[in-house]
């Protein structure tokens, strides 16, 4: 099977995705597959079409590459790929969507806010922050909306981390989170075709939280 893995791409988190397809693409080698690695970019519908992959193999993060952008292209192109759907990229990959999602679903969640540059810039948010702070108890966990590998979270121990952590947020996404930190751990698990993974626990080390750097 021929197959095309697609890495890279211009996302702040293209130096994981690099070595994300590099282990794809060593591991379906040594299975015997026909692997292309693409670094996607604004020549990737040409390449594809010169391929002609049976599958595209999606190693990509963050945005353009989980967001269902990617995925409308396969789609468009009629190319199978691994991963999840458009709709569910989209849902998945908007933090503040998803929490609305799971809250609708009756999922628990911890409370939020969200809220936008112009809610601040032209609307007064700020005055609010107070209000917001108190609700939610510190430590606040405040982080832009729709990166991954916990690219921009800040944590805001007291009112007077909070601005500092927001224009760090604001740096990565338009509109960012003040959420209710919850400890306890990190796990996930994984699904294909339905069928859940063993689950996966990430350890960090020494610090608050997994983030890009670990």
């Amino acid at each position: 099977m021929k197959v095309a893995v697609l890495k890279g791409g211009r996302s702040l988190e293209r130096s994981v995705s690099l070595r994300s397809g590099a282990r794809v693409e060593d591991a379906l080698e040594r299975l015997g597959h026909d692997v292309v690695g693409i670094d996607v970019g604004g020549d990737l519908v040409s390449r594809l079409r010169a391929v002609r992959p049976d599958v595209a193999f999606v190693a990509l993060h963050g945005r353009d590459g989980e967001d269902g952008t990617v995925q409308e292209l396969l789609e468009v192109a009629g190319i199978p790929y691994t991963g999840s759907g458009v709709s569910a990229c989209i849902r998945c990959s908007d933090k503040v969507l998803a929490k609305h999602l799971m809250h609708d679903a009756g999922l628990p969640t911890p409370d939020f806010y969200a809220f936008n540059e112009t809610a601040f810039r032209e609307l007064g948010a700020a005055e609010a922050l107070g209000a917001m702070e108190e609700r939610l108890a510190f430590p606040i966990v405040v982080k832009p909306a729709s990166q991954g590998s916990a690219l921009g979270i800040k944590f805001a121990r007291t009112p007077a981390e909070v601005p500092a952590a927001l224009v760090a947020a604001f740096s990565y996404d338009r509109k960012v989170l003040l959420e209710r930190h919850v400890a306890g751990r990190d796990l996930a698990v994984s699904l294909v075709d339905g069928q859940p993974l063993p689950v996966v626990e990430a350890v960090p080390r020494g610090e608050d939280f997994y983030d890009f750097a670990a």
